[in-house]
């Protein structure tokens, strides 16, 4: 069953930050079965500079506009079928479909 990246979720997985989302700036959501990109993840972790979102069940690259210091974008073993939505993450320097 599809899930939601939740604050719950964000904080299990930034432990290695000690849980201070605000400054986070790698977490990885892989495998987690997640529908989408939640408007969450760019109020709460804005410095993120590495996003793993891959093995999930995401059909479309949205509420990417505000992570502005994302460097890495991992979506690989998705459902995406365009790329979009990346135009103000001007540092991008991988993305894994």
């Amino acid at each position: 069953m599809p899930q939601n990246i939740t604050l719950e979720l964000l904080s299990k997985r930034s432990e290695h930050n000690e849980f201070s989302l605000p400054t986070l700036e790698e977490i990885s959501l892989h495998q987690q079965e997640l529908s989408e990109i939640s408007p969450l993840l760019h109020r709460s972790c804005r410095r993120l500079r590495i996003l793993l979102l891959q093995n999930n069940v995401v059909y479309r690259m949205e509420n990417l506009f505000h992570l502005r210091d994302l460097r890495y974008l991992n979506l690989a073993l998705n459902n995406i079928s365009k790329v979009e939505g990346l135009e103000n993450c001007e540092f991008l320097e991988k993305l894994d479909l």
